[in-house]
């Protein structure tokens, strides 16, 4: 399931992404916008900051802005960036492998494999989606969330 506070930073991030020929969106506009616990934001802003995905201006007329161009923020960098592991087993993960303390032989294991399908498949799936991708399935029309 995703987080609320994935599903938070992709919401921003499509805000802003929209918002790419205004001035820096403040925290307060865009917490009410999308609906997110502004010292929530606060923080998923932060970390996307510190990532390298947004810029922000202190002062009069500041705010948060891409620093990247949506079509370049892919939703796999957004979701390792707010929860980490992609794979719901840690012995499938590809970033934060960790051998699991129940497993006999991660060889033979059927768990393993299946869910190292469920990340394969998550992340070709994640991996060629972009923020510019979900913008402009909004404007289509379609459901995302």
């Amino acid at each position: 399931m995703l987080s609320k506070k994935t599903k938070y930073a992709i919401k921003a991030l499509v805000a802003l992404g929209k918002n790419v020929e205004n001035p820096p969106m403040q925290i307060v506009r865009l917490a009410e916008q999308e609906m997110i616990p502004r010292k929530f934001l606060e923080q998923i802003l932060l970390d996307l900051r510190n990532a390298g995905y947004l810029y922000s201006k202190k002062g009069a007329g500041g705010g948060y802005s891409l620093n990247k161009n949506a079509a370049d923020i892919y939703l796999v960098d957004i979701l390792r960036i707010t929860d980490g592991p992609i794979a719901m087993v840690p012995c499938a993960s590809l970033k934060f492998y960790r051998k699991c303390d129940e497993c006999h032989d991660e060889k033979t294991c059927g768990i393993r494999k299946t869910f190292i399908d469920v990340r394969d498949a998550t992340l070709a799936v994640l991996s060629k989606t972009s923020v510019a991708d979900v913008i402009a399935r909004e404007s289509n029309g379609e459901m995302m969330f």
